[in-house]
């Protein structure tokens, strides 16, 4: 019977592959490369910038309003009677000059009222005419009964007449003062009567000129009321007349943009009475009014008139009144139309520029700061202290010097420091020099 070899014999047999595959290894790595060192990289982040610039800027205020003619005339018949003449161009819309008879009512009656005022005077002339030649007469007649009167006294003295004589004397004499008195009277009263009369004839005269409607101005007719061959009364209203040689806009306006036309404005005392005037001289403003038409905006050149007296409340806006003087005229068919009455308008008040300001797009201020590149194109967080927004732009006060490169772009995360790869914003910087008034 054979005999088994060792059993630790059998494992020395794996030590052979064992080594090989460690030969194997080890001829593989050392026939590779070292793995490149690669140095860490810090990420940049693309940023659009504004460079901060000293410009001379306008401050501007604007508000909406409806336009007004700044004088309205009602046509108000002051008499009565039947409308028997009519301007053939009396319709609404139309524009008349002024002095132009629009509307004629019947004159007949006050014709007659007038005739008969004159008769009454001339009669009176005639009366007085009367009454003055037998005052003369009548005073001649009271001389002769004095004188009898004082005859027939003597007479009776000398016992030559009668008492009776005397008395009928007497009485001839008191008839005659009475009668002067009453033509005294008479002659008296006459101016009173001719000055009633005259009274009566001026106002037959008025009543008659007032059948005749007559433009004050030059107006365009709106809420005709009345036609021809129409009975109308005393006080009833026939038309209504818009002055066409002044408009007017009153703007509403928010408070807070009004301040801004008087920054830096010099202290003067205020003559309330000539607060427009001071209000125009002190801020040298310059008023616009536009219209938005879709595609184009027509504009006109304004004067500021005044303030309104009340402030609202709610919008805390106050009215701002500007006018256009001969907008009429200012017609171009297709670019400016008509300024109207009741056209929803915009007003544009823009004021002297008080020396040059600092300004930034206002998209850059972030909770009272704005975020810059300095000059290794690292961003860099300044708080600022904006003194008034105007559109799209921020006025700084402090915080910021000029040259600054303001960012615009929206990054997130901000991180200070970060490394910006910086490209400045050419729309965004010919905006805002479009709204800018370079010095």
């Amino acid at each position: 019977m054979p005999v088994a070899p060792p059993r630790h014999w059998r494992r020395l047999l794996l030590f052979p592959p064992i080594m090989l595959g460690v030969l194997i290894l080890v001829l593989m790595v050392r026939g590779r490369e070292p793995p490149a060192l690669i140095e860490p990289v810090e990420p940049v982040r693309a940023a659009r910038v504004v460079e901060a610039s000293l410009v001379a800027l306008a401050p501007t205020a604007a508000g909406y309003g409806s336009v007004q003619p700044d004088r309205v005339w009602a046509a108000v018949s002051q008499v009565a009677g039947r409308v028997v003449w009519v301007h053939p161009r009396l319709r609404e819309g139309e524009i008349h000059a002024a002095g132009s008879e629009l509307l004629r009512i019947d004159p007949v009656d006050y014709e007659l009222l007038l005739a008969q005022a004159r008769a009454e005077l001339a009669d009176l002339e005639v009366q007085r005419g009367n009454a003055e030649a037998l005052l003369v007469i009548e005073r001649r007649n009271l001389e002769l009964a004095e004188a009898a009167l004082a005859r027939n006294q003597r007479l009776i003295g000398q016992g030559t007449t009668s008492q009776s004589v005397v008395d009928d004397s007497e009485r001839a004499l008191l008839a005659s003062r009475a009668e002067v008195r009453r033509l005294d009277n008479t002659l008296a009263l006459i101016p009173a009567r001719q000055a009633l009369l005259e009274a009566k004839a001026r106002r037959a005269e008025r009543d008659l000129a007032h059948t005749r409607i007559t433009a004050p101005f030059e107006l365009r007719v709106a809420d005709l009321a009345v036609e021809a061959e129409q009975y109308v009364g005393v006080g009833q209203r026939l038309f209504v007349g818009d002055s066409v040689e002044r408009m007017e806009i009153e703007a509403q306006v928010p408070l807070a943009s009004l301040r801004r036309l008087f920054l830096d404005r010099p202290a003067v005392e205020v003559d309330v009475t000539r607060l427009g005037e001071l209000v125009a001289s002190l801020t040298g403003v310059e008023a616009r009014v536009r219209l938005d038409l879709g595609n184009h905006v027509a504009e006109w050149a304004a004067e500021f008139v005044r303030f309104d007296d009340t402030v609202d409340p709610r919008t805390r806006t106050m009215g701002v009144v500007v006018a256009v003087d001969r907008p009429f005229d200012k017609i171009r068919p297709g670019y400016r139309p008509p300024l109207s009455k009741n056209m929803f308008v915009e007003v544009v008040l823009r004021g002297r520029p008080a020396g040059e300001q600092l300004v930034v797009p206002r998209l850059a201020v972030r909770d009272g700061a704005v975020l810059v590149a300095d000059a290794e194109d690292r961003l860099r967080r300044r708080p600022v202290e904006v003194r008034y927004t105007q559109g799209e732009l921020s006025v700084i006060a402090a915080g910021l010097e000029p040259g600054a490169r303001v960012v615009v772009s929206d990054l997130v995360p901000v991180v200070e420091g970060m490394r910006l790869a910086v490209e400045p914003d050419e729309r965004l910087t010919r905006m805002l020099r479009a709204q800018a008034v370079q010095p």
